[in-house]
C-alpha cells in the first residue's frame, strides 16, 4: 500500500516536471524567461523547453501593432482658449525585453508621454492654427513619442487626432462667423451673377437694336431699289405699249386708206359718211347746237372735184396717186425690237436672288457672338464677300 502511495507521488512529479520543462508560445508571441529571477531569454514562438522549478515566465508581450485610444485631455492654446482633444497611437513592441524592465506600464507610459508632448505642441498655436494644422502635430507628435519611446523597446508607427472640441461658446461663435461668411459669399455671388445678367443683357438689346437698325436699313435699300426697278420696267411697258399702240392705229390707218383707195369711193359715199360722222361728233358734252350751211352740198362737190376726176359717166371719182413706197414702223424701228422682250433681265434676277440670299443668311447670337457688329450686308449666301449694295440695272 504504501509502495503505490510513493508510486503514485513520483509518477505526479514526473509529470508536473514533464508540463514544467514544455512551454508552447503562439505566433506574434513573445515570452520573457527569468530564472531563479534574473533575465534568462525571450521565448520566441514555438516549442520552448524550460529547467523545471528554475525557469520561469515573467511575462508573455503581444508583437503585433497595437491601436491604443486615449481618452480626450484637456490642453490650452496660445490664445488661452480650452479644448478638448482625442488622440489614437498606432505602436509596436520591437524589443520584449525592454518593455518588460524599462519601464513598468508601457501603455500607461504612451499615453501620459502623449498627453504631455500634445500639452507642448498645441500651447505654442493658437486656436486657429490647431483647428487647421492636424497633419502637422500628428507628425511632430509621432516624431517626439518615437523618440522617447525608442529605450523601451517600442516603435509608434502613426499618431492621430480623432477630434478637437473648442468650448461651446466658441463653436457658436465659429459657427455664427462661418455663417456670416457664407451670406457674405452668397450675397456677393448673387450681386455678381446680378451683374453680368444686366451685362448681357445689355449687350443682347444693343446688338438687337443694331440687327434691327440693320434690317431697317436693308429693307429700305431693297424696297427703294425694288421701287426703282419696278417704275423702270413700268416705264419700259409703257413705251413699248404706246409704241405698239401707235403701231396699231398706223396699221388700221394704213388699211382703211388702202381700202378706200381700192374702192374708188364717189362723192354721193364720202358725203354719206360724213353725214353718218356727224351724230357722233354731236355726242360731246360740251356740243349743244350744231349748224348746217347752206352750201353743204356745194362743199362736197368741190371736195370731190378736188381729189377726183371726171369717168366717162360724168361723175368725179377719186383716183388715187402714184405708187409711193410708204415706209412701215416695223421695217424702221428695228432698234427697239428690244423693247418687247419679255424675258426677265439677268440683272434684276441676280439681284432679286442677293436680296433672298440676305434675307435668308442666319444672324449670330449677340451671347456667343464675337462682340461687335455681324457683318450682314458684306456677305452672300455662302459667307464670301459680296457688294455691300445691291447691283443697280438700267
Amino acid at each position: 500500500m504504501v509502495t503505490a502511495i510513493v508510486l503514485g507521488v513520483v509518477i505526479l512529479l514526473v509529470l508536473i516536471t514533464a508540463l514544467k520543462s514544455v512551454l508552447v508560445i503562439p505566433q506574434a508571441t513573445a515570452a520573457v524567461i527569468e530564472r531563479l529571477g534574473r533575465f534568462r531569454t525571450v521565448a520566441p514562438p514555438g516549442l520552448n523547453v524550460l529547467v523545471p522549478f528554475f525557469d520561469r515566465v515573467r511575462a508573455r508581450i503581444d508583437l503585433r501593432e497595437q491601436v491604443v485610444s486615449f481618452p480626450p485631455q484637456p490642453v490650452i492654446t496660445q490664445d488661452n482658449l480650452t479644448v478638448s482633444i482625442d488622440t489614437v497611437v498606432y505602436f509596436q513592441v520591437t524589443d520584449p525585453r525592454a518593455a518588460v524592465y524599462e519601464i513598468s506600464n508601457y501603455i500607461i507610459g504612451v499615453e501620459q508621454l502623449t498627453t504631455t508632448t500634445l500639452r507642448n505642441l498645441v500651447g505654442g498655436m493658437s486656436l486657429e492654427d490647431t483647428l487647421t494644422s492636424r497633419d502637422q502635430i500628428n507628425s511632430q507628435l509621432r516624431g517626439v513619442l518615437d523618440e522617447a519611446t525608442g529605450r523601451w523597446g517600442i516603435r509608434v508607427a502613426r499618431v492621430e487626432l480623432k477630434a478637437i472640441d473648442p468650448p461651446p461658446s466658441i463653436q457658436d461663435s465659429m459657427e455664427k462667423q462661418m455663417r456670416a461668411d457664407r451670406e457674405k459669399r452668397a450675397m456677393i455671388l448673387t450681386a455678381e451673377g446680378q451683374r453680368e445678367s444686366a451685362i448681357k443683357t445689355a449687350e443682347g438689346q444693343k446688338q438687337s437694336q443694331i440687327l434691327a437698325a440693320e434690317g431697317a436699313k436693308q429693307a429700305a435699300i431693297l424696297a427703294a431699289e425694288g421701287e426703282r426697278q419696278s417704275r423702270i420696267l413700268r416705264a419700259q411697258g409703257e413705251r413699248a405699249a404706246r409704241y405698239l399702240q401707235a403701231q396699231g392705229q398706223a396699221k388700221a390707218i394704213e388699211k382703211v386708206f388702202a381700202a378706200i383707195k381700192a374702192g374708188k369711193p364717189t362723192p354721193e359715199v364720202l358725203a354719206y359718211q360724213y353725214l353718218q360722222t356727224l351724230p357722233q361728233m354731236a355726242q360731246g358734252e360740251a356740243n349743244k347746237v350744231w349748224l348746217v350751211p347752206s352750201d353743204y352740198g356745194k362743199a362736197l362737190e368741190g371736195f370731190a372735184r378736188m381729189l377726183g376726176a371726171p369717168g366717162e359717166d360724168g361723175v368725179f371719182r377719186y383716183e388715187p396717186p402714184e405708187e409711193v413706197p410708204v415706209s412701215r414702223p416695223e421695217e424702221e424701228d428695228e432698234a427697239v425690237a428690244h423693247w418687247f422682250d419679255t424675258s426677265t433681265d439677268p440683272k434684276v434676277a441676280e439681284a432679286v436672288a442677293a436680296a433672298e440670299a440676305v434675307a435668308r443668311q442666319e444672324v449670330p447670337s449677340p451671347v456667343t457672338g464675337l462682340p461687335g457688329i455681324p457683318p450682314v450686308l458684306g456677305h452672300g449666301a455662302e459667307g464670301q464677300p459680296g457688294r455691300s449694295e445691291p447691283e443697280q440695272t438700267e
